[in-house]
């Protein structure tokens, strides 16, 4: 299994507290601790708001601190999990990500989805189309992005983008292009777009969920006369560790009080219910069994979020030091 982590970025209420002027101190730390330690990629989410609930609080931009960390960073692999279509003109965002690609020495990954976050859309004046033809910004988009990374150029009349010779140079310096992450578990759609474009895929839920899903991505794979056991498959963890549960469980209630005063009392309550049910939470042995009985059923990368880790890394380091080993 392989690893990855989020960089707290202030959209989950992960940066409160902390001045605007040291934020960009503290991610960069957090970007510098993981290129230096046992993490293969590092990530942020491509949001402007804060969530649960919107507010004032620090949101930074996605794919501004890519750029900031493919230049501070040397060895890690940089990605968005996920990238939202409907944000940005896909060609403008392969030009983007090449650029990224090129600053950070061929690390760059592409995690891209459809969005959902409807206040956000709203807000930035994009409106918030329904999931259908979200979709199918989705598949053009990624369509666009593949043209742009292995040709250099990209053309589509689509219904929802429309590009004409749209010149990406230079290329991304990886072979290929950018590896597409495809981010969302819809059978009928989703997955059938992982299966003709992705290198990896990303979806949670039950270990039934995850079965069934990975069944619908191989006959999707299937149909279209491609080898399934090409794509990875991915899952992102909300995760609290401790040398014992109850460890965990003091961690916990350090980050649900940080949360209440900005979420309210029923949010946090259902965020900590989260955390609780979360593979990612409990002790070194019991996370160390969860993610492995997930590796089992096919999950070959794992992606972690700790609320903890602008203000203590200790639970980082547990996970680094004992979870990591135990299943790399």
């Amino acid at each position: 299994m392989r690893f990855g982590t989020f960089i707290p970025q202030g959209w989950r209420f992960d940066l409160v507290g902390i001045e605007p002027a040291a934020q960009w101190e503290v991610m960069n730390g957090l970007a510098q601790r993981a290129d230096a330690g046992a993490w293969a990629s590092l990530w942020v989410y491509d949001h402007f708001h804060t969530t649960p609930v919107h507010s004032d609080e620090a949101t930074h931009e996605a794919w501004t601190l890519m750029a900031a960390f493919a230049a501070s960073t040397s060895r890690i692999r940089l990605g968005q999990m996920c990238t939202c279509m409907g944000y940005r003109n896909p060609a403008y965002l392969a030009k983007v990500a090449a650029t990224v690609d090129i600053v950070s020495g061929g690390r760059t990954e592409m995690g891209i989805g459809g969005g959902w976050y409807e206040h956000e859309w709203n807000a930035y004046g994009y409106g918030f189309p329904p999931i259908p033809q979200r979709l199918r910004m989705l598949r053009e988009g990624v369509d666009i992005m593949q043209q742009a990374w292995t040709t250099g150029r990209a053309t589509l009349d689509g219904r929802h983008y429309r590009v004409d010779g749209a010149i990406v140079q230079p290329l991304p310096l990886q072979d290929g292009g950018i590896p597409l992450w495809i981010a969302g578990g819809g059978e009928k759609v989703t997955l059938k777009i992982a299966a003709k474009y992705a290198s990896y895929t990303n979806y949670s839920g039950s270990l039934e969920d995850i079965d069934r899903k990975s069944a619908v991505l191989r006959e999707h794979c299937d149909n279209l006369g491609r080898d399934f056991a090409e794509i990875t498959r991915s899952s992102n963890f909300n995760t609290i560790v401790g040398a014992t549960e109850n460890e965990a469980r003091e961690r916990l209630a350090v980050v649900k009080e940080r949360l209440l005063p900005h979420v309210g009392q029923e949010r946090a309550d259902r965020i900590e219910h989260e955390y609780l049910a979360s593979p990612g939470f409990g002790s070194v042995a019991q996370v160390v069994d969860k993610l492995a009985e997930r590796e089992r059923h096919g999950i070959a990368y794992a992606i972690h979020y700790f609320p903890e880790a602008a203000y203590d890394t200790t639970g980082m380091e547990l996970f680094e030091r004992e979870v990591i080993p135990a299943l790399s």
